[in-house]
């Protein structure tokens, strides 16, 4: 067994339980068996679903799944109890289209016989046989940094040309599972010409539409030619072709394929491919539709706007200082800005149900974009609509993710104040039942201090804590001492070596306002662990959570002592 694990199991006294975790990891790599206990959020502003908010509401989670939400929820006696006074939750965001972890496709070799008029379909950039799995690492640093901004949910895109592969649909859980909902959901399609441009065919958006419908048609011919055979004799053999063969699903219509189209233009030429064909169509990536809102209706296409705002930086261009032509120029690109900001209203006051895609996007701008977006037009409902429910919608995942309700999956952002509020900052995330929990930024207070320095909440002092897993109970002691206007602090536990307790210096204490966290390292066997907490204290209670990255977060309480203890 891993070293590491033996250490951690020291830590919190979890033999059975981590081994129990370790052994499923292997035998069951789908991740569906895995144990979690049960959470309780209370006293927090839940909004469940967009336009439905329950004020001091509390919200139950049992084996990753929402067990309730309500107002009088039971609580299980063996529950731990997170107090999210102040606290706002919602549903979990869901990503249309994201490259989060998503590498590149090894290129093909080319044939002695290349001919870049007629290439082999994986040189022209024709591969929908391709699954974005295969190229994809759910260790990599981008999934936390978009799950740090509420995502838990994304379906994966696979780069490339013309027709790069099929989507998956993944949780931003615990990396130590597959998190894979679906594969193969969605076969993606791009104005984008293979590698080497116009000198092979197709390298142009007209060439890539000829290629698209000769690529369907001919996968519908193989498709009914496949059938025939199977049901009647006297017919020649059907050849193999893997290219129409993936198709099949497409041809059938079960399932759609995402059309990445920026402009009207590209939005246009979609939707002529999708009047001809009858395919099942998703338009992503747009980010200019007022001029086809009647044409995306019309063909009944379902929508994911990016989340790629253009740079502000012209809009505070002085004027003055410029030439008449490149005042005209920059007016222009000022239009070109504003009208970008309200494709949302748009959309909405079209009353096309659409998603968000993170294409392009920055992780960090999610919040400012989604204000931008509602300062220009589109309503806070909507806009939570297309972080959810809708998206949920679009990749057919409605019955497990896109509201919180009793039944579905444990997927939820916790944040320190409403959605659109400048200040607000996201606190926890739970994905697939797993709690992460993200630092909070200290705001000042009027008289310019920090919040969480000014004495409001004390957690100098002695303090003995638990944790508790299904396996039973560890404890151990916190020592915490106040030096000015930051704090020092020593954590017992159980020495992985054996023979009683090991003590630990408590790194980067931070108190934000009723939120403490810290971190302390954990050395064994020639091995450096870093385990970190996170609790809200009340008083003399500090309820939390301690967590090592690769095996998730174990529920962690305290209560403090009397000096004299």
């Amino acid at each position: 067994m891993s070293p590491k694990i033996q250490v951690f199991k020291s830590i919190l006294v979890l033999v059975f339980f981590l081994s129990f975790q370790y052994t499923k990891a292997q035998s069951d790599p789908s991740g569906e068996k895995r144990v979690t206990g049960t959470i309780a959020i209370k006293n927090a502003t839940i909004t469940t679903a967009p336009g439905k908010t329950i004020q001091n509401g509390t919200i139950l989670i049992k084996n990753g799944l929402i067990e309730a939400v309500g107002t009088n929820i039971t609580i299980p006696k063996e529950a731990q109890v997170i107090s999210a006074d102040s606290l706002f939750i919602y549903p979990g965001f869901i990503d249309g289209a994201s490259t989060a972890g998503v590498g590149k496709a090894p290129e093909p070799e080319k044939p002695s016989d290349y001919n870049p008029a007629n290439p082999p379909d994986d040189i022209a950039g024709i591969t929908p046989w391709r699954n974005v799995i295969d190229i994809y690492d759910n260790k990599n640093n981008q999934i936390n940094d978009w799950r740090k901004s509420g995502f838990t949910i994304a379906q994966l895109i696979p780069e490339g040309g013309m027709m790069p592969g099929k989507t998956a649909i993944v949780l931003f859980g615990n990396p130590s599972s597959t998190n894979i909902l679906s594969q193969n959901s969605a076969l993606v399609v791009k104005f984008q010409a293979a590698r080497g441009g116009g000198r092979i065919y197709p390298g142009t958006p007209l060439g890539i539409m000829a290629k698209f419908r000769d690529v369907y048609k001919n996968a519908e011919l193989a498709s009914r030619h496949g059938k025939l055979f199977a049901s009647n004799n006297g017919l020649n053999r059907p050849e193999i072709n893997k290219t129409y063969e993936a198709m099949y699903p497409v041809v059938d219509k079960n399932i759609p394929v995402l059309f990445e189209a920026n402009d009207d233009i590209e939005i246009r030429r979609a939707l002529s491919l999708q009047k001809e064909n009858g395919f099942r169509l998703i338009l992503s990536g747009v980010s200019s539709v007022e001029k086809v809102t009647n044409e995306i209706k019309a063909a009944n296409a379902q929508v994911l706007l990016s989340m790629k705002l253009p740079d502000d930086k012209v809009t505070k261009a002085k004027m003055e200082e410029l030439s008449e032509e490149m005042q005209a120029r920059t007016k222009r690109v000022q239009e070109a800005y504003q009208s970008t900001l309200k494709q949302a209203a748009f959309l909405e006051a079209a009353g096309i149900p659409f998603g968000f895609t993170s294409m392009g996007a920055k992780s960090g701008d999610t919040f400012k974009n989604l204000r931008l977006m509602v300062e220009n037009g589109l309503t806070e409902n909507g806009a939570l609509a297309a972080l959810t429910i809708n998206n949920a919608n679009i990749l057919g995942i409605q019955k497990f993710a896109g509201t919180l309700e009793k039944g579905k999956s444990a997927n939820m952002v916790i944040l320190t104040a409403p959605l659109l509020d400048e200040e607000t900052q996201v606190k926890h995330v739970v994905a697939d039942g797993f709690m992460f929990d993200y630092e909070i930024k200290e705001k000042k207070n009027g008289n310019g201090e920090k919040n969480g320095t000014n004495g409001a909440v004390a957690i100098d002092g002695f303090w003995e804590y638990t944790s508790d897993t299904p396996a039973g109970s560890s404890s151990g002691t916190l020592e915490i001492k106040k030096e000015g206007d930051s704090y020092k602090g020593t954590i017992t536990y159980d020495n992985p070596a054996g023979g009683g307790q090991a003590s630990s210096e408590m790194k980067n204490i931070n108190l934000s306002g009723s939120n403490l966290t810290f971190s302390f390292d954990v050395a064994a066997g020639g091995m450096s662990l870093v385990v970190n907490v996170s609790g809200e204290v009340s008083g003399d209670q500090i309820s939390g959570n301690l967590s090592l990255a690769e095996y998730g977060s174990f529920p962690m309480n305290a209560t403090k002592k009397p000096k004299s203890f």
